[in-house]
């Protein structure tokens, strides 16, 4: 078993746990109650609690599949949410009404559906839908008395939808050509007309995010003139361009609330996520004093904008909710996830640091050390995150923290190709991947081996998603150099899974394909980078965790990569969730993954 550090509890993971994870809010229009998800009853299900304080009140009684809730209603107690079927991503719209029963807004048995926001009068919302198109998500509007919906837009041309203007006669949309290049379009509804607005040459990315409230200017980020993500507008019958936001990292979203009183944006500060509220008459951000130490990661402004509400979390403390008033400067607590059993001092505190490549590229990395490194050399783990793309954050992470408190070192890598940090460091993985971020995760191993306190004979690997297919990579391609690894639900074979990519991710396949290779042309190369054709080289234990209904990495990614293993005598254990998808979001199903893993690195690390 783990070894025991005196003077740190060491906690149980249904402990950890058994903290509150919660997503979302919303203001509702009388700015009394704030609506969010939270997995407290074991399933994602939809909460409201006081603006002013007070217990939260359960809305809705899943005991299967999560519920994302999404908004109120713009004048009444009525809010939306999306629910799929055992994480199979055909996400539907409901409505829970006022008397608390529940209907669903878009029925396809197939039909996968989007929010997209709130007419400017209150009167309908505005939502994407694939119904007609498996591929392609068009843009539609439901009344919200009748429930009767009508499309605005059919997309036949792969366009991602950015924004619909106060007025409604103006949609923008992004066309993606590549991960690093995009295109900005706008329709004019009333002249029948699509208008190119980023002509240029090269890699360029534009992202439409809003119109102003009097539809004159498009909002728009785009990384044209820096190496970083800005935040400009464009004159629609003009087409002149004025820079609004600049940082030294990326701004990643933009909105502006009800009546154009704050411009909100997020910026992806290595590795941290940054809120500024910006009062658009002075141009001034809000200092917004009292808020604790964290990342604020969901932002709503109430309908009278006086009322802010935020999601904060830190790498020690998980995600709640924060009300602030904007006249009195007040804040408010309104949840508390953390278990009142788990001491935060007894948590570990995300430290960012950074390492050399083998090519003396400067890799980000986050480094969590134990407690007991005080009084023993602890193993550790290489921590890879999803993608292609993708990035590890500061976010509190019960897996990472349980990990840390059972005495495992861990280093989060944001290897080349990670988001965040550039687009010249993004792209420096294209038609490289499973090589050059490889390698980038052995230095990081190696960086793990420089630091005094670790046991440099004692690491492992592990990740989800791309970072599971990394974590296999790593024992197939550089068999040496990891003692084990912990492969959640990890791409084995590149060929298949590019293949296979669900229908709704159409607008992203040749992105894809330019970043990983065509599965149909560069059979050979996809081929060379995938683990299963080349398990007969892995010799170390591996753990594998799946969800049956993953529709990114099918569960026979999982079953392949097991049975090569097996007939290779490797030691290997799988575990199947036959009621998850690409994640897992039931609570008891993270306990026993959870634990299988700690048994697992306890078994091979130690």
């Amino acid at each position: 078993m783990s070894a025991i550090n005196k003077k740190v509890k060491q906690y149980r993971i249904e402990e950890l746990l058994n903290s509150e994870t919660i997503n979302y809010n919303s203001i509702s229009y009388d700015g009394k109650n704030v609506l969010y998800s939270s997995d407290k009853s074991g399933v994602f299900n939809a909460y409201a609690v006081p603006t002013s304080g007070g217990n939260p009140v359960m809305l809705t009684d899943s005991t299967n599949d999560a519920v994302h809730a999404i908004s109120y209603f713009p004048h009444d107690h009525r809010f939306l949410f999306m629910q799929d079927k055992g994480g199979n991503e055909i996400l539907h719209i409901f409505v829970r009404e006022e008397d608390g029963s529940a209907k669903e807004l878009t029925t396809g048995e197939k039909e996968r559906a989007e929010f997209y926001g709130w007419a400017d009068d209150g009167k309908s919302f505005f939502y994407g839908s694939n119904k007609r198109d498996p591929k392609f998500l068009d843009v539609c509007e439901m009344n919200i008395e009748t429930y009767q919906s009508t499309t605005l837009y059919e997309n036949k041309d792969g366009f991602t939808f950015g924004a619909i203007s106060k007025d409604k006669n103006h949609l923008a949309f992004q066309k993606v050509s590549n991960a690093n290049n995009s295109n900005m379009y706008v329709y004019n509804r009333v002249a029948d007309d699509m208008k190119l607005l980023s002509e240029h040459e090269g890699d360029v990315k534009y992202s439409p995010k809003t119109f102003d409230r009097s539809s004159t200017y498009l909002y728009f980020l785009t990384d044209e003139s820096s190496e970083f993500l800005e935040l400009k507008k464009i004159e629609l019958t003009t087409g002149e361009i004025e820079l609004v936001a600049s940082e030294p990292w990326d701004i990643e979203r933009a909105f502006f609330s009800k009546n154009n009183r704050y411009l909100v944006y997020s910026i992806n500060n290595d590795s941290k996520t940054e809120v500024k509220v910006v009062e658009v008459q002075n141009g001034e951000a809000l200092a917004m004093e009292g808020l604790p130490e964290g990342q604020i990661t969901e932002v709503a402004v109430s309908g009278d904008e006086r009322l802010i509400s935020l999601s904060i979390n830190s790498s020690t403390a998980p995600k709640n909710i924060f009300i602030y008033e904007a006249d009195s400067k007040n804040v408010t607590k309104l949840t508390d996830t953390l278990h009142p059993d788990v001491q935060e001092s007894d948590l570990v505190k995300a430290e960012i640091v950074r390492f050399p490549s083998f090519d003396k590229l400067e890799i980000p990395a986050i480094l969590y050390r134990p407690h007991q490194a005080s009084e023993e050399k602890p193993p550790a783990l290489v921590w890879v995150h999803g993608g292609p793309g993708g990035q590890s954050t500061v976010d509190y992470n019960p897996l990472i923290q349980f990990l840390v408190n059972h005495g495992y070192a861990i280093l989060a890598v944001n290897n080349r190709g990670s988001s965040g940090y550039g687009k010249t460091f993004f792209k420096a993985a294209d038609l490289k991947h499973g090589e050059v971020d490889l390698a980038d995760c052995v230095e990081g191993k190696n960086y793990l081996k420089t630091l005094d306190w670790i046991n440099p004979d004692k690491i492992g690997i592990m990740g989800g998603s791309y970072g599971g297919y990394m974590v296999l990579a790593a024992l197939a391609f550089r068999s040496e150099e990891f003692k084990a690894g912990v492969d959640i639900f990890g791409v084995t074979n590149w060929e298949r899974t590019l293949k296979s990519i669900p229908s709704w991710w159409e607008s992203m396949r040749d992105a894809l394909y330019q970043k990983l290779g065509n599965p149909y042309e560069d059979v050979e190369y996809i081929r060379s980078i995938s683990p299963l054709f080349h398990a007969s080289r892995i010799n170390k234990p591996v753990i594998v965790l799946q969800g049956a209904n993953d529709p990114r990495v099918l569960q026979v990614e999982s079953d392949d990569i097991v049975e090569e293993l097996r007939k290779n005598k490797v030691p290997v254990e799988y575990i199947v969730f036959p009621d998850e998808g690409h994640g897992f979001s039931k609570k008891e199903n993270r306990i026993t993954g959870y634990q299988a893993i700690l048994e697992f690195v306890d078994k091979y690390l130690r």
